[in-house]
C-alpha cells in the first residue's frame, strides 16, 4: 500500500506553470549506470533490501514490528525502480524513490511541502532520515550534503500526512549480516574517517565498500 506518508501524494502529471524553467542537463547514460549500479551493490550488501518482495508482502513482514522498522524492495511501478515500506503509528506504508540524474530522493510532489532533499544514492538517503530525529535540523549523516528538493519529514502537520519515522532496517531472514559486517557497521558508527584507522589495507578496502552505519 502507497499511503500519504509525510503527506506523499502521487500524481501522473503535473500542473502547468507560467514561470520558465532552465533546460536540465543533457542526460549521461554512464553516469546514471555508475550510480545505479552502486546503489544496488549498497543495497545487497546491506542484508535489508528485499528484492522483488511486493508492497503486500512488505505489510505482512512489518506487521508485527515495531514502529520505525523499515525495508527497502523493488518498485511494482514501472516509472519507479524502488520503494521504501516503513512501519508507521499508523500500520505499514510504502514511499516511492525517485531517481534522476544521479540523485534518489522521496516521492513526493506536494505544493504545501518545502523542498526534499536528494542524494547520491540509497544507503545515503535512508542513513539521513535515521539520524534526523537525533542529528541538527538539515544536516545529513555520514558527511553526504544533500542537494536541495523537499523535505517531507519537518512538515507533516499542516498536511495531515503521516510522519516518516525510521529507527532500524527489517533483514532478510536469509541475509541477516555476518559478524564481519556488524563489526564494520561498529566502526562506521564511531568514526567518520575510517581510511585514517591503522588497518591493513584489506580491512579498509572493506570498510570503504560500505561506509554507512545502517
Amino acid at each position: 500500500m502507497v499511503a500519504r506518508a509525510l503527506a506523499i501524494v502521487h500524481h501522473d502529471e503535473r500542473g502547468g506553470s507560467c514561470r520558465s524553467h532552465p533546460s536540465p542537463p543533457p542526460c549521461d547514460p554512464a553516469e546514471d549506470l555508475r550510480c545505479i549500479t552502486t546503489t544496488f551493490h549498497y543495497l545487497q550488501t546491506s542484508g535489508w533490501y528485499w528484492g522483488s518482495s511486493s508492497a503486500s508482502e512488505a505489510r505482512a513482514a512489518l506487521l508485527e514490528q515495531s514502529e520505525g522498522t523499515f525495508l527497502v524492495r523493488d518498485s511494482s511501478h514501472p516509472r519507479y525502480m524502488l520503494a521504501l515500506s516503513v512501519k508507521t503509528r499508523c500500520g505499514p506504508t510504502s514511499v516511492r524513490i525517485e531517481y534522476s540524474r544521479g540523485s534518489f530522493w522521496l516521492d513526493s510532489i506536494s505544493p504545501g511541502l518545502p523542498p526534499l532533499q536528494s542524494f547520491p544514492d540509497v544507503l545515503s538517503l535512508i542513513q539521513h532520515y535515521t539520524a534526523s530525529g537525533s542529528t541538527p535540523q538539515g544536516q545529513a549523516s555520514n558527511g553526504v550534503h544533500p542537494q536541495t528538493k523537499r523535505d517531507p519529514a519537518k512538515h507533516t502537520a499542516k498536511d495531515n500526512g503521516v510522519p516518516l519515522k525510521l529507527t532500524h532496517p527489517l533483514h532478510k531472514p536469509e541475509a541477516f549480516p555476518s559478524l564481519q559486517h556488524l563489526t564494520r557497521l561498529t566502526i562506521n558508527r564511531h568514526t567518520s574517517c575510517p581510511d585514517l584507522l591503522p588497518l591493513p589495507m584489506p580491512l579498509l578496502r572493506y570498510l570503504q565498500d560500505y561506509p554507512f552505519h545502517i
